[in-house]
């Protein structure tokens, strides 16, 4: 093209390499176009390379066209790999795996693993690792044609089908086996497939957190007609996802393309859920309003609806809330109804959940030894029903409690054994979140180098709350670095601690403040 061109706007140009996927027939074909239009601009080509629709059909110059060269491999193919082909295409996400590629195409597991290595042997599928396959970007787009050519679209939505039907039944089955006793899998949107069978947890959260991904972009994908409950029972179902870390932002933007989802097509069933969901996501934010909005709007939609499924997790999320927004009496009151709810339904994972979030308002209310108490209840009914995945969070409620009474030694071994139980389910923001109240049960001791260490672990690995958190770490870093002499230090987390408070409007800035002017002083 030109040494000038092409440095003038070198993010188009970028942009133009990522619509090709990279391939240097596609980029070839990008720049002969561009270097027999000189009055195009690399923009230009980037702003037509960005609709798939048409990407393929951009990439033609002269006798050159990728689509010739997959069309070449496409003649090629016998009728069942060709049907194949087209129809594993149709999925979102980075790759697929054998068991997903069977449900889709509806055939068995060596009949399908047969089919998709031929398609290796074509160079029309790639194989990512034993057991998965993937498409080059443009490829799958050329599936996608295909497929829109040359099926009916009853045959199109029913492979789409099915491999949602898949996806919600195994990440269903690892819920369940994650959180035993807990009726949300019983609440959920019937299926016709039954799912993948897990020797025990930790294989399940294996298939769970190699699947994120794929099943993330595949629920967002599929938040249309049929498949719209489904997909949004398939975020609930994974929602142990959004405390992952790894998975967070991708699991938040699935959530809100839900609740956008529902309301367009006013499914007010879907509609609840889809707000429980987004309600949750908030709340790990620690974004307390927009957390308490969308739980009052998943109540509201869900009454409407004359679905039970939400009450239990709207309750104890507003409880949630209102106790870390001050509102003591309000909090009390619904996790009050939480716990009656969760006992009429036997649903003992819930009672606990609720329980513990109880002492948590009992904490703030000063009351401590109540607040102990709750969470030995709690931590005692999760461990008679053998409700593991929960287990770490009685554990880390225990363990703020006891911290609270000065009772440092006992809180420091409920909280590592809740860093166990965090690090065992891959709950890595809560494995941060737990490394900070580690921190403040050492500087509470006057260990305030460990304090410290745990408190910069805190900040490496992230945490539940987003930036009310983080100020509340900066603010336990800042007293322990202050207590080893290093003023300079604490009064950097002190300050951004500061500047955090004061953006969210919170009361805790005061705090950060008389901290602060002591040693503006000096």
């Amino acid at each position: 093209m030109g040494e000038e061109r092409v440095p003038a706007e070198r993010e188009a140009a970028l942009d133009v390499v990522a619509a090709c996927g990279f391939l240097p027939l596609a980029i070839r074909i990008a720049a002969s176009r561009l270097a027999a239009r000189r009055t195009w601009t690399v923009s230009v080509l980037a702003a037509k390379l960005a609709d798939e629709r048409r990407r393929l059909d951009e990439l033609q110059a002269g006798d050159l066209a990728v689509k010739a060269t997959f069309e070449l491999g496409y003649g090629q193919l016998e009728p069942e790999q060709a049907r194949a082909f087209r129809l594993l295409g149709l999925a979102d996400g980075p790759d697929i795996s054998l068991a997903a590629a069977a449900a889709t195409l509806a055939l068995p597991p060596q009949t399908t693993e047969d089919l998709l290595e031929a398609l290796v042997d074509t160079s029309l599928l790639e194989s990512a690792a034993p057991g998965r396959y993937r498409y080059h970007d443009l490829v799958r787009l050329y599936a996608r044609s295909c497929a829109e050519r040359d099926e009916r679209p009853e045959e199109t939505e029913g492979a789409l089908s099915r491999l949602l039907d898949f996806y919600l039944a195994t990440v269903t089955r690892v819920y369940a086996l994650t959180h035993p006793g807990d009726p949300l899998p019983r609440l959920l949107e019937p299926v016709e497939h039954q799912g993948l069978s897990f020797a025990g947890r930790h294989e399940a959260l294996d298939w769970l957190y190699t699947e994120a991904h794929c099943v993330l972009a595949f629920a967002q994908q599929s938040l249309v007609g049929g498949r719209l409950r489904r997909a949004v029972d398939l975020l609930w179902a994974a929602k142990d996802l959004a405390e992952s870390g790894a998975n967070s932002k991708q699991y938040a933007s699935a959530s809100r393309a839900a609740l956008a989802a529902s309301r367009s097509v006013g499914d007010a069933r879907a509609r609840g859920r889809a707000h429980t969901v987004l309600s949750s996501v908030h709340l790990m934010a620690g974004r307390y309003a927009e957390a308490d909005e969308q739980a009052e709007q998943a109540a509201r939609y869900a009454r409407r609806a004359d679905d039970p499924a939400p009450v239990f997790w709207t309750n104890n999320d507003r409880g949630i809330i209102a106790t870390n927004q001050g509102r003591h009496t309000d909090a009390e009151r619904y996790l009050r109804q939480a716990i009656q709810d969760s006992r009429a339904d036997e649903n003992g994972a819930g009672e606990a959940s609720a329980l513990c979030n109880l002492s948590r308002l009992y904490l703030f209310m000063g009351n401590k030894e109540p607040a102990i108490d709750l969470a030995r209840q709690g931590l005692e009914i999760l461990d008679r029903h053998g409700l593991t995945m929960r287990l770490a969070n009685a554990h880390y409620t225990l363990g703020v409690a006891l911290t609270e009474a000065g009772r440092h030694e006992e809180a420091l071994e409920q909280l590592h054994d809740a860093l166990d139980g965090f690090e065992a389910n891959r709950q890595r923001l809560w494995e941060g979140t737990t490394y900070f109240r580690i921190a403040q049960a050492h500087l509470s001791a006057l260990r305030a180098g460990r304090a410290a260490q745990h408190a910069e672990q805190a900040l490496a690995i992230g945490f539940i709350g987003g930036d009310q958190m983080r100020a509340r770490v900066l603010i336990t870093l800042g007293r322990a670095l202050s207590t080893l002499g290093q003023a300079d230090r604490a009064r950097a987390c002190w300050q951004e601690a500061l500047t955090l408070h004061e953006q969210q409007g919170s009361a805790e800035a005061e705090e950060v403040r008389g901290l602060l002017d002591p040693l503006s002083a000096v």
